[in-house]
């Protein structure tokens, strides 16, 4: 798809000759206006930030009262951590934790084994008789691992550090305890033992035993400056099978939760001038590759919230995650997109009944309670998308049956208009969405280009050329029905009678659609659909999803606006990462609460991956690119990228010799190519 950067101004008056009905002049937090150079920083500066940027991580001083929370997760096990300070500077801290393996019944999409462990279940720290109780939090840190340290009594410091364990169904909380005095201690550890069996009528395995212990427990005297770490476990099992922790299995779960932080920290590693950005990026990739489960089904990444484990949907994992994880070459992450994918392939049917949006219970079960979302096309550009940047022509052959009946159902839904009819979408009637929607017909479209690069990366050029020329066809129907003039904008209608504008005018953006295309960036950015949160679902609703969010920072940059779209991606990346809700992308906000849904996360680094640096997919071994450096940057670089069964490095720099902009590849175990490059043209590489 080719990018042809706007001949616009990047003025307000410019921007707003393209309505039919021009606003008052908008304030500085909604313009929609194309940033200048000046201002691709004005808009983040306007927020103030909670937490601060430290080495590899965040860092919260503690001065007033706030309650946050995040999720973190490992093969076995999930834990949402609700932690804070309340207003009389006390300590509150919950572990909530998902064990997706151990089911309950009925064994739905919510069937996890859940419980909370209060505050009040941790062992007691006594001095003199007294139980010390005036715990109140300092600092709190989080780099993959999260820190707690407070201010246990006058004279002692209280550092709490929790994570989960990558493979064991239970998540740890290491206590350092230091004397801050200049004498002597003596302090009695009471024993943590808690446990609660639950109703073996409720279980799919009967009753689960659920168990916090300690590691440590007696007398202790700490020197002056010196302190003592012990353990504390959260963890559930069949109630017939001993699930203790072993103080050894619970010191080593922190080392290993280190080990596989920092392993992907060295894979897909971004290189700006803006350090929000690198870490912001870092921890997407971290809470997109974590959240995957060992499930009867086999590895199955799943979204979390506290609700959506041991299941995949159409949307999430085909559509959103599965095509980043070749980029990343993290071994679960694709093994679990190439487990979704077969098993939605278990549902091709020659009646070509609709696949279901969801396969739940470690793949027993499925959910289809809002029809046909427009599956099969999420599912067929995911899998395409995905097959492309593995670099595998025997993975990509195995897709084909899935692909290929996917493009077939699409067909068999076209109407009279030549576009794509479906139930709902991937919002599920939360929204109207009319019988035929824009968001279905942008994927099938998008799948219909991928497919027929997959096959012509394959040598079958007739079909290829078949599927281009499909694609081409559903184009024209798709202009004719879905441009439209909605809300003064020429922009694009969701469905037949939507009078009111969408988030999902930016899918066509990011599918390289030219048309309509100043009206919908004035749009998307317009007081109707820009908010302090991102993009509103519907003009005049307060709903938000960040994945509408996202896909627009990708279409935004898509269209060549590079500064414009940087000017919002940074404030959004500073308010997710160091503001009142961190560090992730959430999933939406009435709905959820903001929850850390990890798919989210993979939208974001599809953002810097797609969005910034331009990668498309064309072959096994090649792909389209258009990095867009934005005004004040002089280089960025991607470095150990996996994708195309290859490890390369990708920069460009600006004011080369004799061009624009020189773009740098380096494979490993190669000598670097340089490339001269005019900024605008997408340029092809092979690896």
């Amino acid at each position: 798809m080719t990018r042809i950067p706007l001949l616009i101004s990047c003025s307000l008056m410019l921007l707003a000759c393209t309505r039919q009905n021009p606003q008052p002049a908008l304030t500085h937090a909604t313009a929609p206006a194309l940033a200048p150079a000046a201002e691709i920083n004005s808009l983040a500066n306007t927020l103030q930030d909670r937490w601060q940027l430290q080495g590899e991580g965040i860092r919260w001083q503690v001065r007033d009262a706030h309650q946050d929370q995040l999720e973190f997760s490992g093969e076995q096990v999930s834990a949402i951590i609700t932690y804070g300070a309340d207003s009389s500077g006390q300590l509150l801290l919950q572990r909530k934790v998902v064990w997706p393996g151990l089911r309950t019944i009925p064994n739905d999409t919510h069937a996890s084994l859940i419980h909370s462990f209060e505050l009040k279940v941790s062992p007691q720290i006594e001095q003199a008789g007294s139980v010390l109780q005036d715990e109140r939090p300092e600092l709190i840190e989080y780099d993959g691992l999260l820190r707690i340290q407070s201010r246990l009594g006058a004279d002692l410091q209280l550092t709490r550090t929790l994570a989960p364990s990558p493979t064991g169904a239970f998540i740890i909380e290491q206590y350092r305890l230091t004397n801050l005095s200049n004498k002597p201690q003596t302090l009695q550890i009471q024993p943590l033992q808690y446990q609660q069996r639950t109703d073996a009528a409720k279980g799919v395995a009967g009753s689960y035993l659920i168990k916090a212990q300690s590691d440590f427990a007696g007398e202790l005297t700490l020197a002056p400056g010196t302190s003592k770490s012990w353990q504390l476990s959260f963890s559930a099992a069949p109630a017939d099978v001993d699930n203790d922790i072993s103080p050894e299995t619970a010191a080593m779960t922190l080392v290993q939760r280190q080990q596989y932080v920092r392993g992907l920290q060295q894979k897909l590693q971004l290189e700006t001038p803006d350090p929000v950005l690198n870490q912001m990026f870092a921890f997407a990739k971290l809470r997109a590759a974590e959240s995957i489960f060992r499930t009867k089904g086999g590895l199955l990444h799943g979204p979390g919230g506290g609700r959506y484990y041991a299941a995949i949907w159409a949307n999430d994992q085909a559509e959103y995650v599965n095509p980043f994880f070749p980029f990343l070459g993290d071994a679960n992450g694709n093994e679990s997109a190439r487990n979704s994918f077969g098993h939605f392939a278990r549902f091709i049917n020659a009646e070509f009944k609709p696949l279901p949006s969801s396969i739940i219970a470690e793949g027993l079960d499925i959910w289809n309670g809002a029809g046909d979302r427009g599956d099969c096309a999420m599912v067929a550009y995911g899998a395409s998308r995905f097959a492309l940047a593995s670099g595998d022509p025997a993975q990509a052959r195995s897709l084909l049956p899935l692909i290929n009946w996917c493009l077939a159902y699409n067909r068999r839904q076209l109407t009279t208009d030549g576009v794509i009819a479906s139930d709902s979408d991937e919002l599920e009637n939360r929204f109207p969405a009319g019988k035929v929607n824009l968001s279905t017909n942008v994927l099938a479209f998008g799948a219909l280009q991928s497919s027929a690069l997959l096959y012509q990366a394959l040598g079958d050029t007739g079909q290829a050329k078949l599927f281009q020329q499909e694609a081409a066809i559903l184009r024209v129907a798709m202009l004719r029905y879905f441009a439209a003039t909605v809300e003064g904008y020429d922009t694009w209608r969701y469905y037949d009678g939507n009078s009111k504008l969408r988030a999902w005018i930016a899918l066509p953006l990011v599918m390289g659609f030219d048309e309509q295309k100043t009206g919908t960036l004035a749009a998307l950015l317009s007081p109707q659909l820009w908010s302090e949160n991102g993009i509103y679902t519907e003009s005049g609703a307060k709903t938000f999803w960040d994945r509408a969010t996202l896909y627009a920072f990708r279409g935004i940059f898509n269209a060549g606006e590079t500064d414009t779209a940087m000017k919002y991606l940074k404030y959004y990346s500073r308010k997710r990462l160091l503001g009142e809700h961190v560090p992730f992308a959430v999933e939406a906000w009435p709905e959820g609460d903001q929850r850390h849904l990890s798919a989210e996360s993979g939208l974001y680094a599809r953002v810097i991956t797609e969005g910034l640096f331009g990668i498309e997919p064309t072959g096994f071994d090649r792909f389209r690119v258009a990095p867009r450096l934005p005004s004040g940057w002089n280089s960025m670089c991607l470095r150990q990228i996996r994708a195309f069964a290859s490890n390369f490095d990708l920069c460009v720099q600006r004011e080369a010799a004799g061009a624009a902009y020189q773009i740098e590849l380096s494979v490993s175990g190669k000598p670097a190519r340089q490339f001269s490059w005019d900024g605008e043209s997408e340029l092809e590489l092979t690896l």
